[in-house]
C-alpha cells in the first residue's frame, strides 16, 4: 500500500474500535506501510493524523518491532503532535516503548532525554489528565536512569494535585509513592 493508499484508509477509519483494529492490521500485514504512516502521524496540522496515531497506537499495542527503525523520528518530531486525541497515543506508544526499554535497553541516551523533555511539556501544559498520567508513569521510570528527574517530577505533581482532577490526584499519589518507595530501595 503506498502513502496515497494509506491516507484514504484512514480518511474512512472513524473512533471505532474495530475501523483502527482494521487498518491497524493492514499495517501489521504489510510493515512496509509503517514508514508512511508515521509520516502522516507528524504532518501535525493535518487532522488526519490523529486517526494515524490512533492506528500507531494499536500496532504499537500488538507489536512495537515495526516503530524501532523510526525511533529517533518518533522522538524528535513528538513534541510538535498538538491535537489531542494524537498526543494521547503517541504518549501511550512513548509509554509502551519506554517500559519495554526498561526490559531490554534499546533506546538511546539522546531519545530518552527526547522522551523525557517531552513529558514534562505534557505535564505542565493544558492536555488531559490521561496524557498527564502516562507521562508521569514515563518520567517515573526514565527516573530510574536519570537522577534529577523524579525530583522534578515531585514538584511539578506536589505543585498541580490539589488543583487538578480526581483522576490527576490519584495517579499523582501513586507517582510519589512509586518514587519513594524506589528511592529507598536504591
Amino acid at each position: 500500500m503506498n502513502k496515497n493508499q494509506l491516507y484514504k484508509e484512514l480518511e474512512n477509519t472513524s473512533a471505532l474500535r474495530e475501523n483502527r483494529l482494521r487498518v491497524s492490521n493492514l499495517i501489521i500485514e504489510d510493515v512496509s506501510c509503517i514508514k508512511h504512516l508515521i509520516d502522516i502521524v507528524f504532518d501535525v496540522n493535518d487532522e488526519i493524523s490523529v486517526k494515524a496515531a490512533w492506528v500507531l497506537e494499536f500496532v504499537a499495542k500488538k507489536d512495537l518491532t515495526p516503530i524501532f527503525p523510526f525511533l529517533n523520528i518518533f522522538t524528535k518530531n513528538i513534541q510538535k503532535v498538538h491535537f489531542g486525541g494524537a498526543v494521547r497515543s503517541l504518549a501511550k506508544i512513548s509509554q509502551l516503548l519506554i517500559e519495554k526499554n526498561n526490559r531490554q535497553a534499546f533506546l538511546t541516551e539522546t531519545q530518552k532525554e527526547l522522551f523525557i523533555e517531552t513529558a514534562f511539556d505534557w505535564m505542565i501544559s493544558t492536555h488531559k489528565v490521561a496524557i498527564k498520567a502516562y507521562s508521569m508513569r514515563n518520567l517515573f521510570l526514565l527516573g530510574k536512569e536519570t537522577d534529577w528527574v523524579h525530583d522534578e517530577l515531585k514538584i511539578i505533581i506536589q505543585a498541580n494535585i490539589s488543583k487538578e482532577s480526581a483522576a490527576y490526584k490519584s495517579r499523582g499519589r501513586i507517582t510519589l509513592d512509586q518514587i519513594e518507595k524506589y528511592l529507598l530501595v536504591k
